[in-house]
């Protein structure tokens, strides 16, 4: 008996199928339109352009101009690059304008389809941004369609990493900009710490459309982008530590791999202790339990992760000196990323190349915070349906399934299950040897660098021609995919999300056209330059169809299921046949942390033989099922992050807020007045406390106070003797006095330099302010936890405690501010000369010193007088040597650095 849903469903349709049915009427009407269009000339459909960018100055909206501007874009791209868009890319199109996800399978023209609510969008002269996952695509995305923007009037721009200052404004004054999201959430934080409104590149957070959507919001968001400054050089430490490591035996230590986590155990503890103590890393007297060794201890667990948890060609490679991780999703490198609390320099240290110094953050932003900035936003992907309830939570974002262009002939077998790793790889070596006999292409999907140079290292000893795409040939990516449709062709991959190239039956066609067009310049006739390359691919992907089309061959199932279906879906593009089966054993990490040892006494109890697998849908359901644990824990890891880092949010947007408005205005001095004001305020609150009698009022504190902060000598003892004073009085005296004092260095500075400098103060102590927040907050996070024990919300502590760090971040700013401007020592021009002309002799007696003393001859066997010590300072005595440097020659006279010497860690 059928359901209610079910039955429903029958009725009415799904929700998906409500939300195509309504783009309908839309579709229709652009259609009705193209004879229109297709009569205009080149010249007329650029007129348009400017006719639509005229009715939305007018006040028109976006929706009722949207089928005549999709039919003028649609006629452009046919034009421009001899591509129509097809009826299920207009409806992508409305959807992405509409502001939702459209999911479209690989190879439906998801590039493509953007170009139509971008070109609508950019009427508006606000500016679209296109976010890609890498610069190659980035580059090669603007390159393409810049041609379609070009021919309809638009400007077109890109911005990637590494691109000088006036590149980077012209990508981004653009009426569409082709940019990565990393270079996105980083230009806004350093935008954010620029000192001139001048300086800013990002004008406006309008409309993005997303490419490879679900890789950049889910994948790349558990990672906030982080700007950062170096600290102190602790490279001995890491290197000491790590060389600990490899003595530990099983017992020492537990990993849990579902958290990515080790920990030592009570006779690791105990082991560790003696080392170090062995080392002269602890104190004799001290244990790794004490508060004071908080910091050894985080060095050996970050020791202990680097080693037993991260491997080298699965999650990062080395490429000279330097630990490049890789993307667990998409296989790619991800240089200029770095691990931290200090897990990279860990790494660093096992791998035995130069230890980069850790960082102090400067500025920071997650991926979820930084989009959700955008008034309006889009995305596009081949799987996003499995992630739908995230991606509305998170961001508001509606995800729609796209039908397909022509229906889907593709064959999906189900997974065949062996007990070993070993049986596991026999059987892809000879499903790739069988595909590949009869000339069918052959895709596999592997989940490691690892793993796919083992199953590259079978074939080539079987002498079986093939490709590599793992990290490492990560510049090849576009060609490899590119040739891996062609008959034949035998392509190892690691995983394949957001590679943003299609595998074509008999080869990439696009891509051979757009180089051809690319040579062929400015003159080229696009239509025709298809039609002769496309006869060229007919025989082979006659040759690749006859042999069953694309064999997409997969070697372990992903912990998301969105991963393995982005794999599956590069077979059967455009209605092409095709065959997919997924490859696993009991060995598999899957397979493994989800305990299958039962499964393994249960499969031997049954007899099962060496070589043969289980083939049952039962199989794939559990599987699944225990993919979509794995995402819901990991969806309720990021939504608990991404509620922390939302008051973390509201905090950045009111200090970036301040910053803009102090770069916009001319004039700080009633700003700065109110802060000193209310500095005053506080000080005199904290030494005449409310209804205080005057002998029980702290004259000397607030005089040592006033003197400190403002630098007056003031009478203030005097003021608290006299008859009829009270704490009211002396507030207005000192307004008065402070007033006055910083009168008086703008006369002698001239307003104009005076509000300068004022800015420029403000600015420098808003930074160094948030610098040190941000520092603090990232303390408070990492401790926060433990109050859920005292059977307290973690979440609700944290938002209490960083209001409350950022009430006392606003009241250090005043008085920084304050103290520093009341410091400042304003120059009389003339006394500015007088001081120049000092140095300048300074420097000239400094040079003739050094000539007077190159040109007396060293006298033989003398030996090198030691530096004299500073006044004050015993050799043999620490307690006279006060702070030194750790890169510091140490005062004890040995030579060598402090660090490498008495301030040895």
């Amino acid at each position: 008996m059928l359901g209610l849903g079910t039955i429903a469903k029958k009725v009415f349709g799904t929700p998906n199928d409500r939300k195509i049915k309504a783009t309908l009427p839309l579709v229709a009407k652009i259609n009705a339109l193209e004879p229109q269009f297709k009569a205009l000339s080149d010249d007329e459909i650029r007129a348009k352009t400017e006719a639509f960018r005229k009715r939305v100055a007018d006040g028109e909206s976006l929706d009722s101009l949207l089928p005549e501007a999709f039919a003028n874009a649609r006629e452009g791209a046919f034009r421009a690059l001899g591509l129509r868009p097809f009826d299920v890319q207009l409806m992508g199109g409305i959807f992405l304008h509409q502001g939702n996800i459209a999911e479209m399978k690989t190879g439906e023209g998801k590039t493509l389809m953007a170009t139509l609510p971008c070109y609508l969008n950019a009427l508006t002269g606000r500016g679209v941004h296109v976010v890609t996952v890498n610069d190659y695509l980035a580059r090669r995305d603007a390159a393409w369609m810049g041609k379609v923007y070009e021919f309809l009037g638009l400007s077109y721009g890109v911005v990637v990493p590494n691109q000088s200052e006036e590149e980077k404004a012209a990508g981004y004054l653009a009426d569409v900009t082709y940019c990565t999201n990393n270079e996105l959430g980083f230009d806004y934080l350093r935008d954010n710490m620029k000192a001139d409104l001048s300086q800013i590149r990002q004008r406006d957070h309008y409309f993005a459309v997303v490419d490879e959507v679900d890789s950049i919001l889910i994948d790349e968001a558990r990672v906030p982008l982080i700007i950062s400054g170096p600290t102190d050089d602790k490279s001995d430490l890491y290197v000491t530590i790590d060389k600990l490591i490899p003595s530990l035996t099983e017992e020492h230590y537990e990993i849990d791999e579902k958290a990515r986590h080790a920990a030592l155990t009570d006779a690791g503890n105990e082991f560790m202790e003696q080392r170090l103590h062995a080392e002269g890393l602890l104190p004799a007297d001290a244990t790794l339990y004490d508060p004071e060794s908080t910091s050894i201890v985080h060095h050996v667990n970050q020791a202990l992760v680097a080693h037993k948890m991260y491997k080298a060609e699965k999650d990062y490679i080395v490429r000279g000196q330097d630990v490049i991780l890789i993307d667990e999703f998409t296989g790619r490198m991800m240089t200029g990323r770095r691990l931290s609390q200090g897990l990279h320099q860990a790494l660093e240290a096992k791998e035995g190349v130069a230890i980069q110094p850790e960082n102090v953050t400067l500025a920071s932003v997650t991926f979820q915070n930084y989009f959700r900035l955008y008034d309006k936003l889009g995305g596009m992907t081949g799987t996003a349906m499995t992630e739908a309830e995230e991606f509305m939570e998170i961001y508001g974002l509606g995800v729609v399934e796209v039908p397909t262009n022509v229906p889907i002939a593709r064959l999906d077998e189900h997974d065949r299950v062996y007990r070993t790793a070993k049986e596991k790889y026999a059987a892809v070596v000879e499903a790739i040897k069988e595909a590949n006999a009869k000339g069918q292409p052959v895709l596999v999907g592997t989940t490691s660098i690892e793993k796919s140079e083992e199953i590259a290292a079978i074939l080539k000893k079987d002498k079986i021609k093939h490709n590599v795409l793992n990290a490492r040939f990560h510049e090849q990516e576009a060609e490899i995919i590119a040739d891996a449709g062609r008959p034949g062709a035998v392509t190892i991959a690691t995983n394949m999300a957001g590679r943003g190239t299609d595998i074509q039956l008999g080869g990439n066609l696009d891509a051979e056209v757009n180089a051809a067009i690319e040579a062929a310049g400015d003159g080229a006739d696009p239509v025709a330059i298809r039609a002769d390359i496309s006869a060229r691919h007919a025989d082979a992907r006659k040759k690749a169809l006859e042999a069953g089309g694309l064999f997409v061959l997969a070697t372990e199932r992903h912990e998301s299921r969105r991963i393995d279906n982005q794999l599956r879906g590069r077979s059967g593009r455009q209605g092409d046949p095709g065959r997919t089966v997924f490859f696993l054993s009991l060995e598999d990490d899957l397979m493994r942390i989800f305990n299958s040892g039962n499964l393994d006494k249960m499969l031997q109890r049954l007899g099962m033989k060496e070589g043969e697998a289980i083939v049952h849908p039962w199989v794939n359901k559990a599987l699944e099922r225990a993919q979509a644990k794995v995402e819901a824990r990991n969806f309720d890891i990021r939504k608990n992050l991404l509620k922390f880092d939302d008051v973390m949010n509201q905090q950045r947007k009111n200090i970036f807020a301040q910053r803009r408005e102090v770069m916009a205005g001319a004039d700080q001095s009633e700003v700065v007045q109110s802060m000193r004001q209310d500095v005053v305020d506080d000080i005199v609150t904290a030494h005449i406390p409310p209804r205080a009698y005057p002998d029980q009022w702290n004259m000397e504190g607030l005089y040592a106070e006033v003197l400190k902060i403002f630098g007056l000598d003031l009478p203030i003892i005097d003021w608290g003797r006299e008859e009829g004073v009270d704490d009211e009085v002396i507030r207005e005296r000192l307004y008065a006095e402070t007033d006055k004092a910083m009168a008086q260095k703008a006369v002698k500075a001239t307003p104009d330099t005076m509000r300068r400098i004022e800015k420029q103060v403000l600015l420098q102590a808003i930074d160094k302010a948030w610098r040190e927040h941000l520092l603090r907050l990232e303390h408070l996070r990492s401790v926060i936890g433990f109050r859920s024990y005292a059977q307290r919300d973690p979440l609700n502590e944290y938002k209490s405690e960083a209001f409350t760090l950022f009430e006392t971040l606003l009241n250090r700013l005043r008085i920084d501010v304050t103290t520093q401007l009341s410091h400042v020592q304003i120059l009389s021009p003339e006394e500015h000369q007088e001081l120049l002309a000092r140095l300048k002799a300074a420097q000239s007696a400094q040079q003739n010193a050094i000539a007077g003393a190159s040109a007396q001859p060293a006298k033989p066997n003398a030996a090198t007088p030691a530096s004299p010590p500073n006044a004050g300072v015993d050799p043999a005595d620490e307690s006279t040597w006060s702070r030194v440097g750790r890169n510091d020659s140490c005062p004890c006279g040995s030579g060598k650095k402090y660090k490498h010497c008495h301030g040895k860690v």
